[in-house]
């Protein structure tokens, strides 16, 4: 009975909704995020996140696509490689490059709307989710500690952390993924200039399809970008309520 009776307080708090912390809070957590991804040290560290969820959205497609998933693997200069089985050209292998450089924002702007019907707790268990099932994908000893100590850091917040750290840590990591999904794709399109990525997403989807790999730099823009405006109306509302 005691046991089932914890069982049922834990999912009670989690399925309930939490109050959302305050503004300042919010803001405090975007100014984070923000230094996170400007600061070129932090950003060397941080940016091991960004790829975690590039990967994962490569992995997902491929499966979602009908292609067989083989493994993911994550380096320590923050690169990752996933490999996946079926037709070596076609939507299914189009669609999987596609979506590596626009998972971030779209994960941060599913944080954000998650966050913004008040549901902190479930967002840190479906994180906790989706990394354990991109665990079982991994196939190298960085990407498992990558994705271990990732997902360490989110239980330890959703189990041990009262609903003020929970609150300010899921804020804090909507920002990052929104703010770090756009460095990362600027950061593409630099390496193309300086002719350091010929293999890159875009170039390789341009093999494909013939067309040329700007034009999907550019959609990848315009999606990190359109995530950040709505994540900041999500999370800080509309810009006449800031200067009201």
């Amino acid at each position: 009975m005691a046991g089932s009776a914890f069982v049922f307080d834990v999912l009670h708090d989690a399925l309930g909704r939490q109050p959302s912390p305050p503004r300042e809070v919010v803001i405090a957590t975007a100014v984070a995020a923000l230094l996170a991804v400007l600061i070129r040290p932090l950003w060397k560290i941080m940016r091991n996140f960004v790829t975690i969820a590039h990967e994962g959205g490569h992995a997902l497609a491929a499966v979602l696509s009908g292609r067989r998933l083989s493994g993911i693997r994550l380096h320590s200069d923050t690169s990752g490689l996933t490999l996946s089985r079926g037709r070596p050209n076609g939507p299914g292998m189009v669609i999987t490059g596609l979506a590596g450089y626009i998972t971030p924002s779209l994960l941060g702007l599913a944080a954000a709307a998650i966050l913004g019907a008040g549901r902190i707790t479930i967002l840190l268990w479906l994180l906790l989710v989706l990394l354990v099932a991109m665990l079982i994908m991994i196939r190298n000893f960085y990407g498992v500690l990558s994705v271990v100590v990732a997902g360490a850091i989110i239980f330890a917040v959703s189990w041990f952390a009262d609903a003020e750290i929970q609150g300010a840590f899921a804020y804090a990591f909507a920002w990052f993924m929104l703010v770090g999904g756009v460095r990362a794709v600027f950061e593409l399109q630099q390496s193309r200039f300086r002719r350091q990525a010929p293999n890159s997403d875009a170039d390789q989807i341009a093999r494909l399809t013939r067309v040329p790999a700007i034009v999907y730099v550019g959609f990848f823009v315009l999606v990190v970008l359109g995530c950040l405006a709505f994540g900041v109306r999500l999370m800080l509302g509309p810009v006449e309520s800031l200067v009201g």
